[in-house]
């Protein structure tokens, strides 16, 4: 792939709530993003293998309670070195309960997201 041409940034967002896939997807396209969607943390690997993101935000609470810190050592552990941000519904406590560096990631976001934080952070991350 010629990079010169991939000027849009691609987010691949792993949530199995199909509004707040929707609501990112909105936010992100209208701010130039390309999106890749997954409804599970099992799909989210797959599609992370063919779409090759430059971030991922990963639901935490999916399938299992802890699905979606499975899925970010599972993406770290298959090479993947870009930015994943975790969205945590959990309240505040998942910031005292998850270390965010040592799992790698790069933040944690709180739904509801706040869409203007959400895109600042993206730009800033992946200039």
């Amino acid at each position: 792939m010629d990079m010169g041409k991939r000027l849009k940034k691609t987010i691949l967002t792993i949530d199995d709530d199909s509004d707040i896939r929707a609501a990112l997807r909105i936010v992100l396209q209208a701010e130039g993003f390309t999106v890749g969607e997954a409804s599970s943390g099992e799909e989210g690997l797959k599609i992370a293998q063919s779409i090759q993101p430059d971030a991922v935000i990963v639901d935490l609470m999916m399938e299992k309670v802890d699905t979606g810190q499975q899925v970010v050592q599972e993406l770290r552990d298959s090479g993947y070195d870009k930015p994943i941000y975790l969205l945590s519904s959990a309240g505040d406590t998942v910031r005292y309960n998850i270390d965010a560096h040592a799992l790698g990631l790069s933040g944690i976001f709180q739904k509801p997201i706040d869409p203007r934080m959400l895109v600042e952070t993206l730009k800033a991350k992946l200039k």
